[in-house]
């Protein structure tokens, strides 16, 4: 039986420290945002790791919203850079993940990322530098391998473009406004807009 990773990565290329891979999508490594700066001694390590305070904002206002409605006896929200194990050379990180309990059983929360598919997954920008793809091919790439793990639905938003991709399985993949309220499942809305506003955030 394939050994599961350990959530610190183990994947090296040349002279790239593990500490600077983000993730690994078919075997290939996946560079952290600003990782050269780093390599070039202009950046330090904890200068590229955390997330700006705008993604943090959205961050932790989807996680309220979702505790607010999922039963946690239930119902597992994880974040902070959380790990899937898909496959031989596929150890994708997220924002959010939120499990239904009957899947993320107490036997698979350990040290390794997890080899269950959680129900929904969000992202929140890109925190990697695209090395061959395009920064929309990582993008689509990315959610496809969610999908065919098993995410029943995947939400990606930019900051930049102000919009949320939605993507399910055998679904065309829509892209809405954040100014939108956003369904996440049915009974849960969320509105990115409508919550930066209310604290006067532009």
């Amino acid at each position: 039986m394939e050994a599961m990773p350990k959530a610190a990565p183990k994947h090296t290329s040349g002279k790239v420290p593990d500490s600077l891979i983000y993730e690994t999508m078919d075997g290939k490594p996946v560079y952290r945002k600003g990782y050269r700066s780093v390599l070039n001694g202009v950046k330090k390590l904890e200068d590229i790791v955390g997330s700006s305070t705008l993604q943090s904002e959205i961050i932790s206002y989807l996680i309220r919203r979702l505790m607010s409605f999922y039963d946690e006896q239930a119902y597992a929200i994880h974040s902070n850079e959380a790990g899937l194990h898909i496959s031989k050379g596929n150890n994708l990180a997220g924002d959010i993940f939120v499990y239904e309990r009957s899947v993320m059983t107490a036997e698979n929360i350990n040290k390794n990322y997890s080899p269950v598919p959680p129900l929904l997954a969000f992202e929140v920008d890109t925190e990697t530098e695209v090395e061959v793809a395009t920064q929309m091919g990582y993008i689509s790439g990315k959610i496809e391998k969610l999908l065919q793990f098993g995410v029943h639905k995947v939400f990606w938003v930019s900051t930049e473009a102000q919009r949320v991709i939605i993507a399910e399985p055998d679904k065309d993949w829509r892209t809405v406004s954040w100014k939108n309220d956003i369904e996440i499942v049915p009974g849960l809305l969320v509105n990115i807009a409508g919550h930066l506003e209310q604290y006067g955030i532009k």
